[in-house]
């Protein structure tokens, strides 16, 4: 009986045994099937359809197998059952409670493990368009967003809009930028930060960013009213992968989640960093806000607007002031409203401020989604794996940007104006035509990126003012701060350089005493494009954002005298250059020495020309150029003295600065400025020479574009077709009036 009773009760074990393993094996089975993944199948084919399909056949023969065997164990095993279907205790925390789906328990999952060994299948359809906010103001903020939208850009395989709220000075910054970028499937959309201050203007903060750091709070606002989700970025954050995989992570919200954040991963709301360290309310570390999803629809249905507003009016009553700007409030109303966040993966925004835990947010480099560098530090911050961080940051800040000018395969769009003009032009050259790359140079969009550092201007009260106009390639930069020692008024130069090249002068001004203090000097990037030196387009641009009603158009390799800037006021009012066509020419001389005394005076520089240490410009190669000015009569006038044009006259000017463009169709060497001098005169302005003015050319090696044009009969030829082409324009623009141009140029 003994022996019967132990067989009853060993098989009674079995059974039990047996019943809580199925029991258990389709728990967690049904589980994984709610969060989108199969026991059945190898991890990595779960996501296909036809694996889907295969699975839930298996699924469903299975469970009839062992649900009618199991039918009376379950009932005896009710207790068992009931216990196995629960999670142990204390794996619930706040971040998956029980307003938060399946897919959040996955999440934090993911934050313990950040590595998988499958690839995840998309969650975003091939040609959505991804929404992308940036606050931006001023000029450093304006050129760090360039590094972002390129990171963004090289990864990603979607539509983008961009929305930017930007002061007045990053507004003209991006807006040309991206005007002049064009690229395919990107929309942009500007929103005056302006209109915002009075929103947030009460709120005192003691963060770095000022009132701008506060703009965040005011999206709902300030975005469109049919805009449902943004993801919200830092200007200094770096993207190691597709934006869109960021995006998908919408899907993942409950129906009650607004805002997805990534944990804070320093200490800063522990407030154990110093004694009587006090910040602001936060849920356990708080949350970092340089990488931010606003379910827009869902915060405006919910109230947001006043909802911020009261959380930050009861705590500044006894806060204070906001240390973190928006940070502290959005961490203060998720305090209060836990259920509202959704907490992302760290991944999503490694913080590399100093004494973070960004390194438990990564065990490879594929792990990597999104660098914040978010210490005032910056590139010079403490990590351990900063050297890797610093050199993808400095791969995208030295990636050349027209190579994103990619377009998206299989996503139609509609081409912006400027791009179908371009098209239009393009497609009416002829590629057969000898000269035919000069032609296509003239068409070519260059991007440009204005006051590339920051540039501060007050006009003056007197309407005199004169801006010196250059333009200058990397080979001219050692000249700028000898012309910041001569000129002192307002300097528009536009730099024509590669996206590398920019980075070296950003690090060679920032080096200068000289350069750095200077803050009325306008500095243009043009990027490189093309075999050819876009010379005119290059002068344009530096032309065209002078603030100033003067310009003084210069080049780079001269000096102005000392005291020139104010000479040059003076006689704007003298020759009543407001209310007459005047171009008051600079008589320029040149040295062949390194090395110069510079003269100091007129009288100084005669007896230097006398004792053969200076020369007239370009006396002994191209006479011509300069002639016309009449250094004979200059050696001893004492009054301004008016020349008329010549053939191939090409001075250095004072105009008004709206003056004629300069001919873009000239590229490279040669007529660059004689076309522009020929139409000043077709405009009938006078041709007035300065008696107490000069400037002297400094030596330095040939450029490569005069020596392609001395080494190429093609070049020279098609030089010659340019000059006829322009004087047939000049006769159809001016009529009768620019005939001897034409028989000037014959007459050669």
């Amino acid at each position: 009986i003994m022996h019967l009773l132990c067989r009853g009760r060993m098989k009674l074990l079995v059974a039990s045994f047996t019943a809580i393993v199925l029991l258990t094996w389709l728990y967690l089975l049904a589980g994984n099937l709610e969060n989108g993944r199969s026991l059945l199948l190898a991890p990595c084919l779960a996501d296909t359809p036809a694996a889907h399909v295969l699975e839930r056949t298996v699924l469903e023969s299975r469970v009839r197998e062992v649900e009618e065997e199991n039918r009376q164990i379950r009932l005896q095993l009710s207790q068992t059952q009931g216990t196995a279907a629960q999670p142990p205790d204390g794996n619930q925390q706040w971040g998956a409670s029980a307003d938060t789906g399946p897919e959040d328990v996955e999440n934090t999952a993911e934050e313990k493990n950040n590595h998988t060994e499958c690839p995840r299948s998309p969650t975003v359809q091939k040609c959505e368009l991804i929404h992308v906010a940036c606050v931006c103001a001023g000029h450093n903020a304006s050129r760090d967003v360039v590094t972002l939208v390129k990171s963004i850009l090289f990864h990603r395989r979607n539509p983008l809009h961009f929305h930017f709220i930007t002061d007045t000075v990053a507004n003209r910054i991006l807006s040309s930028l991206f005007q002049s970028w064009m690229v395919p499937s990107v929309h942009v959309s500007f929103y005056d930060a302006d209109e915002l201050k009075s929103e947030v203007s009460w709120i005192p903060n003691k963060h770095y960013s000022g009132i701008y750091g506060l703009m965040k709070l005011t999206l709902t606002k300030a975005l469109p009213s049919d805009l449902s989700k943004v993801i919200v970025l830092d200007t200094d954050i770096t993207f190691a992968t597709d934006i869109a995989e960021l995006w998908g992570i919408f899907r993942k919200f409950t129906d009650k989640q607004v805002i997805g954040l990534v944990e804070n991963q320093s200490d800063w709301y522990l407030g154990n960093l110093w004694k009587n360290h006090k910040p602001w309310p936060a849920l356990g570390r708080g949350f970092n806000t340089g990488v931010i999803l606003l379910y827009l629809e869902r915060l405006r249905r919910i109230g947001w607007e006043q909802m911020w507003r009261l959380t930050a009016e009861r705590e500044l009553m006894s806060m204070l002031s906001t240390s973190l700007a928006d940070q502290d409030i959005f961490n203060a109303f998720i305090k209060q409203n836990p259920v509202l966040v959704h907490q992302l993966p760290c991944f999503w925004n490694v913080q590399l401020s100093d004494h973070t835990r960004s390194e438990q947010c990564y065990t490879e480099v594929s792990d990597l989604k999104v660098i914040h560098w978010n210490s005032p530090k910056k590139l010079r911050v403490k990590n351990k794996h900063v050297e890797f961080f610093r050199n993808l940051y400095l791969t995208f800040l030295e990636y050349d940007g027209n190579l994103l000018r990619r377009e998206l395969f299989g996503c139609p769009t509609q081409a912006s104006p400027e791009s179908v003009q371009l098209q239009a032009a393009l497609e009416e050259l002829d590629e057969d035509d000898q000269c035919y790359d000069f032609r296509r140079e003239r068409i070519t969009v260059h991007r440009v990126h204005l006051y590339f550092l920051q540039y501060e201007y007050t006009p003056t009260g007197d309407d005199t003012d004169v801006t010196l106009v250059a333009q200058l390639s990397m080979d001219r930069l050692q000249m700028l701060e000898a012309i910041c020692k001569h000129w002192e008024g307002p300097i528009s130069l536009a730099l024509y350089m590669s996206d590398a090249e920019a980075q070296q002068f950003l690090r060679y001004a920032q080096a200068s005493e000289v350069l750095k203090n200077r803050k009325n000097v306008g500095y243009h990037i043009v990027y490189k494009e093309g075999q050819f030196y876009p010379v005119n387009l290059v002068r344009n641009v530096a032309l065209k954002n002078v603030n100033t009603p003067y310009v003084f158009l210069a080049d780079v390799d001269f000096l102005p005298m000392y005291g020139l800037y104010d000479y040059l006021r003076k006689s704007v009012v003298q020759l009543d250059m407001a209310h007459t066509k005047k171009a008051l020419v600079v008589p320029a001389f040149e040295t062949l020495r390194y090395r110069l005394s510079f003269p100091k005076s007129k009288a100084e520089l005669l007896s230097m020309l006398d004792m053969g240490t200076l020369y007239t410009f370009r006396y002994h190669v191209w006479t011509k150029g300069h002639a016309p000015t009449n250094y004979a009569k200059w050696r001893t006038a004492t009054t301004p003295y008016k020349v008329e044009w010549e053939s191939d006259f090409e001075p250095y000017v004072v105009v008004r600065r709206d003056c004629p463009e300069y001919d873009q169709r000239f590229v490279g060497f040669g007529w660059n400025k004689v076309s522009h001098i020929m139409e000043l005169d077709a405009q009938e302005y006078d041709l007035m020479v300065l008696p107490n003015a000069f400037m002297i050319h400094m030596p330095h090696a040939p450029s490569f574009d005069i020596s392609k044009f001395r080494s190429s009969p093609s070049y020279r030829n098609c030089l010659s077709t340019l000059k006829d082409e322009f004087h047939q324009d000049l006769s159809r623009k001016y009529g009768s009036a620019a005939l001897k141009y034409l028989t000037a140029q014959r007459n050669i």
